[in-house]
């Protein structure tokens, strides 16, 4: 009986030293599992912070997880994603920077170009506002001033035609060309007239722009000079009817137009080398000639 205890407590012996391998076993097992599950648990912690970080939501990510997603192909598409990454080279931290200033620039200049396009267009519309205006005004000038010149031609010449006459398209860019026909010739430019003509015909028109806007004086400087006998007394005709509504300073030698002055100022040297002015009221001196 001594030697089946003896048997029976190897076996019983046996058994416990099976079971304390087992239960180390186990032990290291659990030791394994809970550091593995300290490392999920960082790596959740982590994964988490991450998530936070890029500013979504983990229960919208969960949601939009495809059912059959495979951990492999995700990790190919971001091993893809990281070559890419690598590919454009070295990075420029300050490039954000850069950009936001760049962009506050073009926002800068966008505005500044929307305000010089604002400006063009009403600058433009301003422009043909005033060419329109100016067509309009330019024109309705240019007809009465025709027309005037027209009426003193004939005053002058005592008969004939004259008018002026547009050169181009373009009324504000256009020339102006001056026709005139004296009695008994033919209608001619004014560089064909003789130099009489010519000095009519330029005192006409002269008259007849002074007469669109007239001043209360008008200043003459030898305008007779070129004129004979006969066309000076047409000359001083005009002068004497415009002399009605405008006060008329002229300077002459012809003995025809000093008649017609009401008062003369002249120059005399009595003496070499002294000059002397003297006044002629001729209403007086006619008086007192009487």
């Amino acid at each position: 009986k001594s030697s089946d205890l003896d048997h029976e407590l190897r076996q019983l012996e046996t058994q416990r030293h099976q079971s304390e391998k087992k239960l180390q076993q186990l032990r290291e097992q659990i030791a394994e599992l809970r550091v593995a599950q300290t490392m999920v648990q960082t790596n959740r912690e982590n994964h988490w912070t991450q998530i936070q970080e890029t500013g979504h939501a983990f229960e919208s990510l969960a949601l939009n997880i495809p059912q059959e997603v495979a951990e492999a192909a995700w990790q190919q598409k971001l091993q893809r994603i990281e070559n890419r990454i690598q590919r454009l080279g070295p990075i420029n931290l300050a490039a954000i920077e850069e950009y936001e200033k760049s962009a506050a620039r073009k926002q800068y200049l966008d505005s500044q170009n929307h305000d010089l396009t604002e400006a063009l267009t009403t600058l433009e519309t301003t422009i043909r506002k005033i060419d329109k205006e100016s067509r309009s005004r330019l024109k309705e000038t240019f007809d009465k001033a025709n027309e005037q010149y027209k009426a003193l031609f004939i005053t002058m010449f005592d008969g004939g035609n004259a008018e002026l006459e547009w050169v181009g398209d373009e009324v504000l860019s256009a020339g102006v060309v001056i026709r005139a026909q004296p009695p008994g010739k033919r209608n001619t430019l004014l560089h064909l007239l003789s130099g009489g003509e010519k000095a009519l015909t330029a005192i006409a028109l002269v008259f007849a722009l002074f007469q669109l806007n007239p001043a209360p004086f008008c200043v003459l400087d030898e305008v007779d000079a070129p004129l004979d006998e006969a066309n000076v007394g047409r000359f001083c005709r005009l002068v004497k009817t415009m002399s009605s509504t405008i006060q008329f300073l002229f300077i002459s030698h012809n003995k025809t137009t000093m008649e017609m002055a009401q008062q003369m100022v002249g120059i005399t040297m009595q003496e070499p080398g002294v000059s002397r002015l003297v006044s002629v009221d001729m209403e007086q001196a006619m008086a007192m000639v009487g």
